[in-house]
């Protein structure tokens, strides 16, 4: 059938259609009626009865054949000239293996060549004059209006109040109109089709069909704002231009797969479900260049070389994409001869894969990379930290594409590093647990112990050790909360968390010890122990410089998560107010009542206060003084404030 579809463009009507040497898969079976069984005036009835309509539908013959169309001013009449057609054609294989000269088939070859001329022009016109009902999304969801059809039903019988009633109704209706004409359509389509295939017509006929289906594929790829950009024209775009364009490529995808491409093989496969041949044929050369100009473009954008972190998501949305839609592809494309298709696809896909583990290589890169030697002021959460955990919990929303991608990536492997091991030994494999982490999970663990071993190396530039252990607490907070509130909570598991927020006590005790241990130390190892009057007195004067002198240096230190500020605060007064609690209660009496306000500038309260105002941002204090409704509360900092003015 191929021979068909290929054949010469000159048309020229021949007896050769129709002789018994002619191509097989060309020339329609022979009747297998024996030849005495037709008698010649049957075969005279035949043609008379042909010529009769079809002359009168002969396009120059008259005005009114020339401007009317057949299926639309008679559509009895217009079967009955295809069964006449047909007849004619049967006549004529009888009449050709008797005599291949004789004046009754060249007659009748006049006639079935007029005959044709009047198909293609019904063709041409029924595909014309039916573009909306035969637009691709009308023939894409002829199934769901049968769904709709159902539904409307149930819901007459269920009963509704009258204006939803008519408005479904007035719905249902215009639905129901969309389909009958589409419908209506498809058969006379269908109808001409056979009968210009059986006639050995075939080359007249999908020709007309090509050429008006395949602008119609044009023009919705072109609405869709599909364009053909070459590799030059993208990368001197703008990303935000390039990143307009990818959202509207994807929104493009969903809709030519799900409308675009599969209304026009819904179409193709029943206007020619007579022969496969000839759907492949008619359906690859139609939709072969719009599908490759659409499935062209990822790749066009993975090659843009000046881009922000944001591609990957974007490439990653395309990836996505392409995966969702590949049965339809496989479906839609399932023709031998859109193979090519189906493998540049699948090309395209691999290479955007590759490209998502280049990026993930380049972001570790520029983690590893980055030089930047500027302490955070108070200890806060470094800029980086917050860069590659923003980066992350979006990277963890496409957990399911990224295990496709890295499922065949080599995990990174390990640093001698005993910082590094004991971050990633977490979502490794256990003894209780025997199944290998999934590479995402490895991959994503380990970007993240590239992040945690930049700022321990950050933290050596601030020259006090207690900012360095705030500093360290302060990022891996930020850490474990972005896990904790992200998809990668269900990447990273509740092992994970736990192990880092045990890390993160650890610093928290460390800061603890580190700037708050001399406070500590200006009181006796025995707060309640027997002292003279004298050692009392040294005693609350070196608390008083001490906790002055780290009050002053701490009101700098800022810690921006509450739970953490909380934590801290708590564990500071858990060992510094019970110490000076004790002291205070017990020797005050000892420097004497009189002398308590000379030698003692804080009170067990003071101290609580003090340490309250502590690891606030500007808004974070303003927030905190709000708070404080009591005027007590307030004459009393008054009061401490202008103590350590003195």
């Amino acid at each position: 059938m191929r021979s068909i579809c290929f054949s010469p463009k000159t048309p020229s009507f021949s007896i050769s259609r129709y002789t018994t040497h002619s191509s097989p898969s060309r020339s329609p079976p022979l009747l297998t009626l024996p030849r005495s069984s037709i008698s010649v005036s049957m075969v005279d009835q035949i043609i008379d009865a042909a010529s009769g309509m079809i002359t009168k539908w002969d396009p120059g013959s008259s005005t009114f054949a020339r401007v009317t169309s057949l299926f639309y001013e008679n559509k009895r009449e217009a079967m009955q000239f295809l069964r006449c057609v047909d007849d004619l054609q049967k006549t004529m294989h009888l009449l050709v293996s008797e005599n291949s000269s004789s004046a009754k088939l060249i007659e009748a070859q006049t006639l079935m060549q007029v005959a044709m001329k009047r198909l293609q022009k019904e063709f041409y016109q029924i595909l014309s004059m039916n573009r909306a009902h035969l637009d691709p999304e009308s023939l894409s969801t002829r199934s769901s209006r049968t769904s709709a059809r159902s539904s409307l039903s149930d819901y007459d019988d269920e009963g509704s109040p009258d204006q939803d009633d008519n408005e479904v109704r007035d719905a249902g209706d215009s639905i129901f109109e969309v389909e009958e004409a589409s419908s209506t359509a498809m058969a006379d389509l269908k109808s001409i089709a056979d009968c210009m295939i059986n006639a050995g017509y075939t080359k007249e006929c999908i020709k007309v069909y090509k050429v008006i289906r395949k602008s119609i594929i044009d023009e919705g790829i072109y609405r869709l704002g599909v364009e053909r950009v070459t590799s030059s024209q993208i990368n001197k775009m703008d990303w935000q231009v390039i990143d307009l364009k990818i959202k509207n490529w994807l929104e493009a995808v969903k809709i030519a797969m799900k409308t675009l491409f599969t209304g026009e093989r819904i179409l193709c496969d029943h206007v020619f479900a007579s022969s496969e041949s000839i759907r492949e044929s008619c359906f690859t050369d139609i939709s072969k260049e719009g599908a490759a100009l659409l499935f062209a473009f990822p790749e066009l954008v993975i090659k843009v070389k000046k881009a922000p972190a944001e591609k990957m998501f974007r490439v990653l949305d395309m990836y996505t994409a392409i995966a969702e839609s590949w049965p339809e592809i496989e479906s839609i494309f399932s023709f031998e001869s859109t193979s090519a298709l189906r493998s540049k696809v699948l090309t395209s896909l691999i290479k955007i894969g590759e490209s998502v583990r280049q990026m993930i290589l380049d972001f570790e890169t520029h983690i590893q990379k980055d030089s930047s030697k500027t302490r955070v002021p108070g200890g806060g959460v470094h800029h980086l930290t917050i860069d590659v955990m923003n980066y992350l919990t979006s990277l963890a929303d496409y957990s399911n594409i990224l295990g496709d991608i890295l499922a065949d990536w080599d995990p990174p492997a390990k640093s001698t590093s005993s910082l590094l091991v004991s971050y990633f030994e977490s979502p490794e494999t256990t003894a209780d647990n025997e199944s290998p982490a999934p590479a995402v999970t490895l991959h994503v663990a380990w970007l993240i112990v590239s992040l945690l071993c930049k700022l321990d190396a950050k933290a050596k530039h601030y020259k006090d050790a207690h900012l360095a252990y705030l500093f360290l607490a302060n990022n891996l907070q930020h850490v474990v909360a972005k896990v904790r509130t992200s998809n990668l909570q269900f990447l990273l598991g509740e092992e994970w968390i736990n192990k880092n927020e045990a890390k993160l006590k650890q610093f928290v005790a460390s800061y603890v010890r580190v700037a708050w241990g001399p406070v500590l130390k200006s009181l006796p190892e025995n707060p309640t122990a027997v002292i003279t009057p004298g050692q009392a007195k040294d005693y609350f004067k070196s608390f008083n410089s001490s906790f002055e002198h780290m009050y002053k240096q701490q009101s700098w230190c800022v810690v921006p998560y509450a739970k953490l500020r909380e934590e801290i605060k708590e564990t500071i007064a858990r060992k510094l107010l019970a110490a000076y609690g004790r002291f205070y209660e017990t020797h005050k009496v000892t420097v004497g009542e009189r002398n308590v306000m000379l030698f003692v500038r804080f009170t067990p309260e003071d101290v609580d206060n003090y340490l309250s105002d502590l690891f606030f941002e500007t808004s974070d204090i303003e927030s905190a003084g709000s708070r404080r409704s009591s005027s007590s509360t307030l004459s009393s900092l008054n009061r401490r404030h202008s103590r350590l003015t003195i």
